[in-house]
């Protein structure tokens, strides 16, 4: 198992490192200059000279790289002159309102998606199967914006009961003085997690139905509640347990057009506004912010992947 992990370690450093590369690399290649992108056309020569000395863009690439590294280690991502603030204290400001609200969106979705996708597979090829099947379809295929602007129509306009903005805040715990700004946001953004999820489920749980150890358990009297849930279960989350890791850039992505719709003020509205003003010290910075959380949610996976199948120790080994 450790010798498994290091090796997992190993490779996910690696990544990182190569990360860190392509993010200093699109530094030196923003238009004009690290100096010109972040002061502005209006930014006199002078200016210019006087901001590459203070941020060492100067020195040879090599020592610039080192010191963008150490920097990055330290958690010193740049300084936002259209923010006024460090890149750092945006993205820690930001960053935790984000995590709650694709928490939550992932928590709903795995409570749902889970006995869906079991319900499915023990009644496959029937028609409730057939209607489920088509709703997940659906719902994977619909745009999230247009899925939200839907929800934001039916249930703030024809049937006002919920809000159409999310809460507004700068603390995790302020977002819950109002808990029902949320249900809409959380709500759009597990919609989509629970129709991929419970087509994973229901594959999975097919393909586990039809192995030899169920018909083995079968034959053997055990209840079918306990050969579906007990048994079969346990095998057929593995795809999910490898989603949950590798499923972070979609959740940031579908987090960026959330935010932006019910005005969230977490990374993804951040990201979006940064765009529009051309900010490339919060663009880059949550860029590696987001990178580095896909490889520690690939690793988690790896991790909880080798808890859950011991062949996977034993290849390691």
């Amino acid at each position: 198992m450790a010798r498994f992990m290091l090796k997992r370690l190993g490779q996910a450093i690696v990544v990182v490192f190569l990360v860190t590369i392509i993010a200093f690399i699109l530094l030196h290649s923003l238009p004009g200059g690290a100096a010109r992108a972040t002061l502005g056309k209006e930014a006199t020569q002078e200016q210019i000279e006087q901001f590459n000395h203070e941020n060492g863009f100067d020195l040879p690439l090599h020592v610039q790289y080192v010191h963008y590294v150490e920097k990055i280690a330290h958690g010193d991502f740049g300084y936002s002159y259209k923010l006024n603030q460090t890149v750092s204290d945006a993205i820690s400001q930001r960053l935790p309102k984000t995590i709650l609200l694709s928490l939550i969106s992932t928590i709903l979705a795995i409570l749902i998606a889970v006995p869906l996708g079991v319900w499915q597979a023990v009644r496959r090829n029937k028609a409730p199967d057939y209607v489920v099947t088509l709703a997940a379809l659906l719902a994977y295929s619909t745009p999230i914006f247009f899925l939200g602007l839907l929800l934001i129509i039916l249930f703030s306009q024809v049937w006002p009961v919920l809000p159409p903005e999310a809460p507004q805040g700068f603390t995790v715990g302020e977002m819950f003085t109002n808990p029902k700004a949320l249900i809409l946001p959380v709500v759009t953004l597990a919609i989509v997690t629970i129709a991929s999820y419970s087509r994973y489920i229901r594959s999975s749980m097919v393909d586990n139905l039809n192995e030899q150890y169920v018909r083995t358990a079968r034959s053997k009297g055990l209840s079918e509640f306990r050969i579906v849930f007990v048994h079969t279960l346990r095998n057929a989350l593995f795809p999910v347990i490898t989603l949950l890791g590798l499923y972070i850039p979609a959740l940031f992505s579908g987090a960026l057009v959330i935010e932006t719709l019910f005005n969230f003020n977490g990374m993804g509205l951040l990201f979006w506004q940064s765009a529009q003003s051309r900010d490339y010290p919060i663009l880059l910075g949550v860029t590696i912010i987001l990178s580095i959380a896909t490889v520690i949610g690939a690793l988690l996976a790896d991790f909880l992947y080798a808890v859950a199948d011991p062949r996977i120790r034993l290849a390691a080994h």
